[in-house]
């Protein structure tokens, strides 16, 4: 059953085209997240910056995530909640209810820096792909380390952090939105498609997202795969997309083992003087 607030509502109480700000549209996609979704609403409708529509994607939630939902119903100006075909589909529905010049996907075990969209609306430009830095949190609530983008090497593998990316609406109406071919990389997959086309990336300097480490172990192997069939889909195929896939495979191999052993502090002496991206290894 799809449920929809009555209007249209947005945060600012008021009708866009009385807000000089331009408006930011935030998506979260949610299935079973109960444990940490009503953090990440709340760092969403807590920004400072307030030309914000919120719209969340449920995938059909069996525990309490509609409950948490329907306590900010006054505040969110769509949610719906039924079946979907996948992480893709789900962030598509998203899109395609979004009326702001800007989107922004936020995970639902995510949040906002209390700043984030302050930041990022600063920095608009139209037809623009606006991203930032990403902060890592230990499980005991202490700060990790952050990730820094690296445009340069996004033709190689997944260098930005998507949850500090927002992308221009018109962006996604010239170039599609995400393939539901792609399971696991179709953020890498969309990126890299509009890295090739030319589109604008503009970097903030500064903390927009906040993510945990230590949760549940992610399918980092097929991800990969899926960013080494990306390339070739999108940049030719070429013997050196599968030698860097080897590679991959091979540093997350070692780093898989090095952090089971005492040597463990070779991955963090690794992450933050040697690799070209700072990320969770």
């Amino acid at each position: 059953m799809a449920h929809r607030l009555q209007g249209g509502y947005r945060l600012n109480k008021k009708p866009v085209n009385e807000c000089n700000d331009i408006l930011i549209s935030v998506i979260t996609i949610v299935y079973n997240g109960d444990k940490y979704l009503e953090q990440t609403i709340q760092s969403v409708l807590n920004q400072t910056y307030n030309n914000v529509e919120y719209i969340i994607v449920d995938g059909g939630s069996t525990d309490n995530t509609l409950e948490i939902i329907r306590k900010y119903d006054s505040r969110i100006a769509y949610w719906i909640s039924e079946p979907d075909k996948g992480i893709s589909d789900a962030f598509n529905k998203g899109i395609a209810l979004a009326t702001g010049q800007l989107i922004g996907i936020l995970n639902a075990d995510d949040w906002y820096a209390p700043e984030a969209f302050t930041k990022i609306a600063a920095h608009y430009e139209p037809d623009s792909i606006i991203h930032g830095n990403n902060q890592y949190w230990n499980q005991d609530g202490s700060k990790a380390h952050q990730a820094a983008p690296n445009l340069e090497l996004l033709t190689s593998e997944m260098s930005l952090n998507h949850p500090t990316v927002f992308v221009s609406k018109s962006l996604y109406q010239k170039y599609k939105t995400f393939d539901l071919r792609y399971k696991l990389a179709m953020d890498y997959h969309l990126l890299l498609r509009l890295y090739v086309s030319g589109s604008k990336f503009i970097y903030v300097d500064s903390v927009i997202t906040n993510m945990r480490l230590g949760g549940l172990s992610a399918n980092i192997v097929g991800c990969y795969y899926e960013v080494y069939r990306a390339k070739n889909e999108v940049l030719g195929k070429k013997l050196s997309h599968k030698i860097y896939l080897y590679w991959t495979l091979l540093r997350y191999k070692i780093s898989s083992n090095l952090s089971r052993t005492p040597l463990s502090f070779i991955n963090s002496l690794y992450r933050n003087y040697i690799s070209p991206i700072k990320k969770q290894y």
